[in-house]
């Protein structure tokens, strides 16, 4: 018998579905045979980095519209389920699996420190963080990765949309994050990568 599985991509502000990150795992949750689920925010508040308050705010508003977007999904129907966050959904993914007892794995593209909050509902996770993303202190990011046996992959130079100055080197490490990327959602774990 078939196993059903479902994958929920969790975007961030101003990093929807379309962008490379987001649009490229979906193809490959796609291609392993989960159906998608794309959250979509709206109403979001702009101008949050650095101010705790309104991350906090942004955060709530975005699990809220999660929260209300899945409330048809019948998760027992599923073998499997994945959750998909980027930033601030990173957040509302982590909440709402562990608000509602939901056994997830689960990818973290540049995750929010406030996400490691919700890290022991998932079952398995990694992440992936720029080293020069704006949003991020990433020796607090990496201890909190540790504390919480999350794999992060640091990507040097690169910000809050794992991108540097070199368009080429973008796309080498787009290919990096797929190749991870697809390995976790293959379950192929062992030896992903050399993790930072």
């Amino acid at each position: 018998m078939m196993r059903k599985m479902i994958a929920v991509i969790c975007p961030g502000i101003g990093y929807h579905k379309d962008k490379p990150l987001l649009y490229y795992s979906a193809r490959l949750a796609q291609e392993a045979g989960y159906e998608l689920f794309h959250a979509d925010y709206h109403d979001m508040p702009r101008k949050i980095m650095g101010d705790s308050k309104m991350i906090a705010q942004a955060a709530e508003l975005a699990f809220r519209q999660t929260e209300e977007q899945l409330q048809s999904v019948q998760w027992d129907a599923y073998d499997e389920i994945l959750l998909i966050g980027k930033s601030i959904g990173t957040i509302a993914a982590a909440k709402y699996a562990a608000d509602h007892a939901i056994p997830a794995r689960q990818l973290w593209y540049t995750p929010l420190l406030e996400t490691f909050s919700f890290a022991a509902s998932a079952q398995e996770c990694i992440a992936f963080l720029g080293e020069a993303d704006p949003w991020s202190d990433p020796d607090r990011m990496k201890q909190a990765a540790a504390a919480h046996r999350i794999s992060m992959y640091l990507y040097p130079q690169c910000n809050h949309s794992l991108e540097c100055g070199d368009s080429l080197r973008n796309i080498d490490n787009l290919r990096d994050v797929m190749q991870i990327t697809a390995r976790f959602i293959k379950h192929q774990t062992g030896n992903i990568a050399d993790e930072v």
